[in-house]
């Protein structure tokens, strides 16, 4: 089942050489724009019954932009959306709240707008009010509020009633990380239980974790729809192409997609996972000692290189990552046909599961100033539980737990 359907969708911000010729188009009369400013064209994407979609871009692309025209409060130039089922909104913060009323009547003003009846709003309410978190300030007009207490109150009202689409837009990047914590657990509740979601955010923790499918925004068009962490490492080297690198994309045998981008100064020649006997491993078992040796060569004279490596679950989320730089052991003019061997040994506790494996030759902490190379899906391997008992998460810990009977 289709609950959003969005189609050839597209927003413009026209110039008139006179209000009168702004007016006499509301009007339908003939009235040409002296410019035209497309922000958004020809948009088309779907979202199923159950499915989560993120959307990224940078800033300016028109995220925000698109999820005003589909709920409505913005409308477009061009093309239709079609909703189908209940939909609940998180946009601009403390979008459609009035200042002067208390968090309590923008609730009952905010759910009305959702189209709920007075008498459910009321008996919803004390749970409202219990998520929110706010004490006596649900009682005070929400000028006194600080952003972050505005989000509260916005998040509660949204999903006080089960909708079949929730639509988020950068709102839960305001405020603490208790909220946040809370908030993303009441939409992980919502989506076992079915609903679908639509969500903006620059966090790509929050795309991976959440989201099935992710959407890239760029030019005022989709430029990419796919698996989340393909859609966010092809950004993240689109970013880099910026500054001057090459952008490559390799799909793998297993189907997997590989992203890779530089400007050549460096290229890896080998990148193995061993363990203690110098064996080339595939399988590691929990808390395994392995080393990940990465052979490279260097083929221009470079001031400072740094290397840099992060290991991903399946989800692409990052459970750890770090560089030479960090650790204070960076490279300082290389000359060029220099052949570099980094050996990084570390002990694999990590849950169960399949982990990538993504590495960096920049020169400095971060791939956006200088990236010479920048590989993701660089390897893969699987981490099996052969000696531990059984645990549950991405990382093993080894407690030592104490029993007292008193």
């Amino acid at each position: 089942m289709t609950l959003l359907q969005v189609s050839g969708l597209g927003k413009a911000y026209l110039t008139y050489s006179s209000e009168w010729k702004r007016i006499a188009r509301w009007f339908y009369l003939p009235s040409r724009p002296m410019a035209e400013h497309w922000v958004l064209r020809n948009i088309n994407f779907t979202i199923g019954k159950g499915e989560a979609v993120g959307i990224v871009g940078e800033n300016g692309a028109g995220k925000s932009t698109l999820l005003k025209m589909i709920t409505g409060t913005l409308q477009p130039n061009e093309g239709s959306v079609k909703l189908h089922g209940r939909v609940a909104a998180i946009l601009e913060l403390g979008m459609g709240f009035n200042p002067e009323l208390t968090g309590r009547q923008n609730v009952l003003h905010a759910a009305g707008l959702m189209g709920h009846e007075v008498g459910a709003i009321e008996r919803e309410m004390p749970n409202i009010e219990s998520f929110a978190e706010i004490g006596d300030y649900f009682d005070e007009p929400v000028r006194t509020y600080s952003s972050g207490m505005q989000m509260r109150v916005a998040f509660s009202v949204a999903t006080a009633f089960r909708p079949e689409l929730l639509i988020v837009d950068e709102a839960l990047s305001v405020g603490d990380a208790y909220f946040q914590h809370k908030s993303f657990s009441k939409i992980r509740e919502f989506q076992e239980q079915g609903t679908s979601l639509l969500i903006v955010s620059h966090d790509r923790g929050a795309i991976q974790g959440l989201c099935t499918r992710a959407i890239l925004l760029e030019g005022g068009t989709v430029s990419k729809d796919g698996r989340p962490e393909e859609v966010v490492d092809f950004y993240n080297a689109m970013i880099a192409e910026k500054e001057n690198s090459t952008l490559q994309i390799r799909r793998l045998n297993d189907g997997s997609v590989q992203t890779s981008s530089g400007t050549g100064e460096v290229s890896t020649l080998e990148i193995v996972l061993l363990d203690d006997n110098g064996e080339e491993i595939e399988f590691v078992d929990v808390g395994q000692h392995v080393t990940l040796r990465v052979r490279a060569r260097v083929h221009e004279r470079l001031p400072r290189l740094v290397f840099g490596y992060g290991i991903k679950n399946r989800l692409g989320q990052v459970v750890f990552g770090t560089n030479t730089q960090l650790m204070d052991q960076v490279l300082l003019d290389v000359e060029p046909g220099t052949e570099v061997i980094f050996e990084v040994a570390f002990k694999a506790n990590l849950g169960q599961g399949s982990y990538s494996v993504q590495t960096a030759f920049v020169s400095t902490e971060t791939h956006l100033v200088n990236n010479y190379e920048w590989r993701d899906l660089a390897l893969v391997f699987n981490v099996v539980n052969i000696r531990r008992p059984h645990f549950e998460g991405i990382n093993f810990m080894e407690p030592q737990i104490r029993v007292a009977v008193t």
